[in-house]
């Protein structure tokens, strides 16, 4: 069975890595010169860092366990940290327990100065319907509580905004504390938890996967390979990519698309409309990653800061990486509290592109100017670097989750077609990951190799 991947992100590449490994002959075939997708590691100064996701989700076992099975077990790290702050009413505040915002401590919500009155609890029934995670939130818990704690948390998440985005699909957590949120989350303090660390990263980055996913799969990868159309070829598949003035086809059995959710909509124009019509409504919002090495240590007790938009600044959040990565504080020059540092930052929230438009220079500025301020110094810069990532981040609206369904009902009428990544059921790597994999299992059933 020869199958083509659309697509070398980490969709694309663990869904060849599974299909591979089932007996497939499998080619990848990737329209920039790289693998990788978001996932990025280069050189800030002499210092090789992530530029794009930097940690995924250790609870959720998909990510940590495809690490493990590509020989990266052993460079699995945790955080040093996970003390996180709100920059809000000119301070660093502490962040209070919550559950993706909704605050599950009253006290040290009150003791943190985030809000500036104690919400109170207040239960309404639970809509049938799909809304948004503000409406469903605002008349529950208080908007000061939404625009100061469940704002940043889900732009850290989507780039988005609690107006727009789905409880059922961006914020099913929140959905599960009932109808009343804050005493839902109050409960979830007393429920006995998962054990271990939350997040994992990578020594020398989580950009280090891609490449260790193609070494150790039985594919061929293909990058600077643009796919122009695919189109029903008798039983199976052609695959059109390539320049223009000399476009290559491939044929295959079977085709998986690893895409967002704009190519995969022009990709399944022909062959599955409804989807490709779905896939189309699905906005993506663009971001930045600043990353400055500093020249000396960060006056700050914890590993970043998120930023509500309200408070208009500049940065939404920010990392002292040097401070969350053991390994890192000891390849910039001692421990996380010595030597130089290394800080991220990040610029960008859905529909918000002006600032991103302009140059690097800009961006750097407005990064270390918001550092300052909420600092109150800042070591100077060695060196900084901007990682743009145009369209990155698919925004869960309301309707996402009935929106996933139709595109799958549609695919699932294509026999031989496969759909995933991060526009479905998740934006973190492992989701992106469960994705890949369920569409690869997909793939198998309906073939010989099932």
């Amino acid at each position: 069975m020869r199958v083509a991947v659309v697509g070398a992100g980490v969709a694309g590449l663990a869904a060849a890595l599974d299909l591979s490994q089932a007996g497939a002959d499998v080619v990848v075939l990737e329209g920039s010169s790289r693998v990788g997708g978001k996932l990025l590691v280069g050189s800030v100064g002499d210092v090789e860092v992530d530029l794009g996701a930097e940690a995924m989700l250790a609870r959720r076992p998909e990510g940590v366990d495809l690490a493990r099975r590509v020989g990266l077990g052993e460079q699995l790290a945790h955080p040093e940290t996970l003390t996180a702050a709100i920059w809000t009413r000119g301070a660093l505040r502490p962040m209070p327990p919550t559950v993706l915002g909704v605050p599950s401590d009253l006290d040290a919500l009150a003791e943190s100065g985030i809000v500036a009155e104690r919400p109170r609890a207040h239960a309404e029934p639970v809509p049938s319907h799909d809304v948004s995670v503000a409406e469903f939130l605002t008349p529950r818990v208080g908007r000061e509580v939404v625009d100061r704690l469940v704002e940043p948390l889900l732009g850290g998440v989507y780039a988005g905004h609690a107006d727009r985005l789905s409880l059922q699909a961006a914020a099913p957590q929140i959905a599960a504390l009932g109808s009343d949120p804050l005493s839902g989350a109050a409960r979830s303090r007393e429920t006995p938890t998962a054990t271990g660390p939350v997040f994992a990263g990578l020594v020398g980055g989580m950009g280090r996967l891609p490449e260790a996913i193609v070494s150790a799969g039985r594919f061929a990868v293909r990058t600077d390979a643009v796919v122009r159309a695919v189109e029903r070829s008798g039983d199976g598949w052609a695959i059109h990519h390539g320049p223009t003035v000399d476009v290559t086809t491939e044929h295959v059995d079977a085709v998986v698309l690893a895409t967002p959710a704009p190519a995969t909509a022009r990709l399944l124009g022909d062959v599955a409309p409804e989807a490709a019509f779905a896939l189309a409504g699905v906005e993506y919002a663009s971001m930045a990653v600043i990353t400055l090495l500093l020249d000396g240590p960060v006056d700050a007790d914890v590993s970043g800061f998120l930023v509500p938009p309200v408070d208009g600044t500049a940065i939404k959040g920010a990392t002292f990486s040097s401070r969350k990565w053991g390994w890192l504080a000891e390849r910039v020059g001692g421990s996380a509290g010595e030597g130089r540092s290394v800080v991220r930052a990040s610029i960008g929230r859905a529909g918000e592109t002006g600032m991103l438009l302009g140059p690097d220079a800009d961006l750097v500025e407005a990064a270390t100017t918001d550092l300052r301020a909420a600092l109150g110094t800042l070591p100077p810069v060695l060196e900084s670097h901007v990682q743009r990532w145009g369209g990155a981040l698919p925004q869960y609206d309301v309707g996402h989750r009935d929106l996933v369904e139709r595109v799958h009902l549609a695919v699932t009428e294509v026999p031989g077609l496969e759909v995933c990544g991060a526009a479905y059921e998740g934006v973190g790597i492992p989701a992106v990951i469960a994705s890949a994999q369920a569409a690869a299992r997909r793939v198998l059933a309906g073939s010989d190799l099932g």
